[in-house]
């Protein structure tokens, strides 16, 4: 493996200047129990009270500032689909979520092109922001990073200018019905990371990047923006931990803060999922996926590619790029196709915003966004919208869909196999499944 760690290419990855995108929209959809209405879901929590300010593009009325105005209430989040229970027989439909580790808009401008890919597609995604990127360096000793030194940051802190962007960013990414879900903090991994921390130092990682978005506006001065539309103590519920690593001591954290998921395993298979930590934790791990021209799989995230391709090098062997492109595109497409014609296992796709290896990586991800988005019974949603549909499920039709393995479609059909589990007083329908992919 190249002496490269992942911790100095996500250092790498966060040191270039930013600049806003486009607002987009998800477009109407209405099968598979997937509705899409002007708000619907949960609600984003309780208002505070501070001095009134404004949210563009939300009315005065519905806008009630929490803490020093960094945050505002303004009610449940627009553009959230409706989840509906299946019909008897029903085949679910395919869900896609496409999250991104860190979520900070830097010169390259990934997070606002990809705010437009998902416009563009009708998509909802992920973004799990480092708290970090919303505090300057200058106030870096404000983070107390457990097990390491006041203001230490494996990935750096952001220039002024870029935390001023992150924040048009994630403002406007909520308002178009995007996640905003944390990768905490620090981004420690390795023998010194988060894998030795314990349920209360995360407890503590938590809280620290909760106040850092919290309190962006006492911490930059800035005052020409407006506040994050969105009470961020209720709308955090999940998050993935740097590198995938600490989720045993995270979960515990996680449930007794009343987090719905966690998206941190990086042992996933393409089957659908199930909770973990006393059944209180829905547990989305990224997958092995098939990695084209190999016998192996690989985990569903461009760093893990690029482990495989570059051995781990962000500058690799330039000649090989566009190899590598197709070969990243046609592993999430492959991903994609095992679950669509057998079991329709939810997928995840986790990547960073980086220009690894000249940047193919994006590139990959925008061409298999395209392609996934022109199915249409495809659901391309966030973590928080997938939590949503699986609550609204008989869970007796879940137990069903749990006992399909990678690439095992359901003997007879969809109808034989799920319409005997839709009433869960039955305690679900017998099993019987054939492999039909690999």
């Amino acid at each position: 493996m190249s002496s490269i760690s992942r911790r100095r290419l996500l250092t790498a990855a966060a040191s270039a200047a930013a600049s806003a995108g486009a607002l987009g929209a998800l477009s109407a959809c209405s099968s598979g129990g997937w509705t899409v209405g002007g708000a619907g879901g949960e609600g984003n929590g309780t208002p505070g009270s501070t001095p009134t300010v404004g949210v563009t593009g939300v009315p005065a009325a519905r806008v009630t500032p929490i803490g020093d105005g960094s945050t505002a209430y303004t009610g449940t989040q627009p553009k959230q689909p409706k989840a509906e229970r299946l019909k008897a027989g029903e085949r679910p439909p395919q869900f896609v979520v496409f999250s991104w580790d860190g979520a900070g808009e830097l010169s390259n401008q990934l997070f606002s092109r990809f705010r437009k890919v998902a416009a563009d597609h009708g998509a909802s995604m992920t973004f799990f922001l480092s708290g970090v990127y919303l505090l300057p360096e200058s106030k870096k000793r404000l983070y107390a990073p457990p097990q390491h030194a006041l203001g230490a940051s494996a990935i750096g802190y952001l220039a002024d200018r870029h935390i001023h962007a992150t924040l048009q960013q994630v403002r406007s990414a909520w308002l178009e019905g995007h996640e905003i879900g944390t990768h905490f903090n620090g981004h420690f991994c390795g023998p010194d990371g988060v894998g030795l921390w314990s349920p209360g130092e995360w407890r503590s990682e938590i809280e620290q990047a909760k106040k850092f978005v919290t309190e962006w506006r006492t911490n930059t001065g800035f005052t020409d923006l407006d506040p994050l539309p969105f009470d961020y103590e209720k709308e955090l519920i999940g998050g993935r931990t740097p590198c995938l690593e600490g989720q045993a001591n995270l979960l515990p954290t996680a449930a007794d803060l009343g987090w719905k998921y966690d998206a941190s395993s990086p042992g996933g298979l393409q089957t659908w999922p199930g909770k973990v930590q006393d059944d209180k934790i829905w547990n989305f791990p990224l997958q092995s996926i098939p990695f084209p021209g190999h016998s192996f799989q690989v985990l569903s995230m461009d760093y893990n590619m690029m482990a495989n391709q570059s051995n781990a090098n962000p500058l690799g062997d330039s000649s090989q790029y566009d190899a590598w492109r197709v070969q990243a595109r046609d592993s999430y497409l492959a991903g994609f196709r095992r679950a669509y014609d057998t079991n329709r296992a939810p997928l995840f796709i986790g990547n960073h915003f980086e220009r690894w290896n000249g940047g193919i990586y994006m590139d990959a991800v925008e061409e298999a966004i395209g392609r996934i988005a022109a199915y249409d019974d495809v659901r391309l949603v966030s973590f928080r919208q997938l939590v949503h549909w699986l609550e609204a499920q008989d869970p007796a039709v879940l137990s069903q869909l749990r006992t399909l393995n990678p690439g095992q479609a359901p003997e007879g059909g969809w109808a034989e196999f799920l319409g005997a589990a839709t009433d869960s007083a039955t305690g679900g329908a017998t099993n019987g499944a054939t492999n039909t992919a690999s």
